[in-house]
């Protein structure tokens, strides 16, 4: 029986008959003759001028119909009248005789009429080459099992136990307000920034927390801190210092915290949050302080942060309720090139990103956008789009420090939005 083997001649696949035992070597070697000649030439030569020089043990036509040595593959091309071509000879023999039935090609200098030339460039040792496939491979194999291996039990419980806290985020009031499941049944109560703050509690066990969703309160909030004991936990940086002042305003809130110095509640850790919960303090104390316009403690109430110096320019609380995308001011150059670029991407399912000096940063599809804006993180002056505002894509511009969202329409209200946010009616 005979079985078929690839090789790799000059780029291309051959294929040559040898016996069941496996080649061990591949003999390459290449040829130049002084003329032209076709390949059965060559072959033909091969056969006829190395006859009888090794003895009968190691004859060519001997060696291949006893298996041991495989079809001999020529390639060659003519160029200028000349020929030039590589030779390769799979074996099965030991070193030794694979090495001199090599060798025994280079007593060939004539084919057919013409001189020729033949060089054994190398002996290839296939299982060499085989070897290091089966290394690669096994490298791969493992990486994808060390990948995929099954978790233990207090990974799966945990992994679980978080999926079911993300899953009983619900809604409350008219206004949709993102809230843990504890909420309505607790007697207490803790108000948050986002949505994102409110799973990340959730994560943590901690089912009572609430989102304003926004800088401005909403009158849920309102509603829901006259009949329970709440607690404002906000980010620990200027713009939640800002959040504070208005809440504190309108809302009868308990006590206050923030968390820690340059953090977002939606980002620190089981630890951070305890931490933060336990050195709440009165709402009066917080408001005395305020009027006295000192800095907050740093202990309870952490730091002023500069971490975003876009919120530095939000409105003061006064102004907040009444903020709208028709009261924006757009300088001339702004409106016309938001408007144009709107224009242009109607239709396209495409958005354009652009930096303070309006310069195009690039184009991407609508459906990359969040993606690209978190690797980005910052830079970004404003985002024109052809779609439609959603709270997930506003959350992801605040993060990155945003200050325009442009699209054809929007589903979240500019008040609830700490980026601003214009449709297409806004540029008219």
């Amino acid at each position: 029986m005979f079985l078929k083997v690839i090789f790799a001649i000059g780029g291309k696949k051959k294929m040559a008959k040898i016996a069941q035992t496996a080649v061990k070597y591949l003999i390459h070697a290449n040829i130049e003759i002084d003329g032209t000649v076709d390949k059965p030439d060559m072959i033909g030569a091969i056969f006829g001028q190395t006859e009888g020089l090794l003895g009968s043990e190691l004859e060519l036509r001997e060696l291949q119909r006893s298996g041991r040595i495989g079809r001999i593959e020529v390639e060659h091309e003519i160029k200028a009248g000349k020929t030039f071509g590589s030779i390769t000879i799979p074996s099965s023999l030991d070193k030794a005789e694979t090495a001199i039935v090599g060798a025994s090609l280079e007593t060939i200098q004539r084919i057919g009429p013409c001189n020729a030339k033949i060089k054994v460039t190398k002996v290839e040792d296939v299982r060499v080459s085989k070897r290091t496939q089966v290394v690669s491979r096994a490298k791969e194999l493992l990486r994808e099992l060390m990948d995929s291996s099954m978790p233990d039990s207090a990974e799966l419980a945990q992994e679980v136990a978080e999926s079911v806290r993300v899953m009983e985020i619900i809604e409350l009031t008219t206004d949709r307000l993102p809230a843990g499941p504890g909420v309505q049944d607790s007697d207490q109560i803790i108000i948050v920034e986002g949505r994102a703050d409110v799973i990340n509690l959730l994560k943590h066990g901690i089912k009572n927390a609430v989102a304003m969703n926004g800088t401005s309160v909403p009158q849920g909030i309102i509603d829901l801190c006259k009949g329970k004991e709440a607690i404002a936990f906000v980010d620990g940086d200027r713009g939640g210092d800002l959040i504070l002042r208005e809440l504190l305003a309108v809302a009868e809130v308990d006590f206050v915290t923030k968390a820690p110095d340059g953090k977002e509640v939606e980002e620190i850790q089981m630890k951070e949050i305890h931490k933060a919960l336990r050195s709440k303090i009165p709402a009066e104390q917080a408001r005395e302080e305020f009027a006295h316009a000192k800095p907050l403690p740093k202990t309870r109430l952490g730091a002023v942060s500069e971490r975003r110096p876009a919120r530095e320019e939000r409105e003061a609380p006064k102004e907040m309720h009444a903020r709208s995308s028709s009261r924006i001011r757009l300088s001339d150059e702004e409106k016309s090139t938001f408007k144009g670029l709107l224009s242009e991407l109607v239709g396209t399912r495409g958005a354009s990103i652009l930096d303070a000096e309006m310069n195009v940063l690039g184009k991407i599809p609508v459906t990359e956008l969040a993606s690209t804006i978190k690797s980005l993180s910052s830079g970004i002056y404003a985002i024109v789009f052809d779609g439609s505002v959603d709270r997930d894509i506003a959350e992801t511009a605040e993060k990155a420090h945003v200050k325009y969202l442009i699209a054809m329409e929007s589903k979240v209200r500019p008040v609830n939005a700490r980026v601003t946010i214009l449709t297409e009616k806004d540029l008219v």
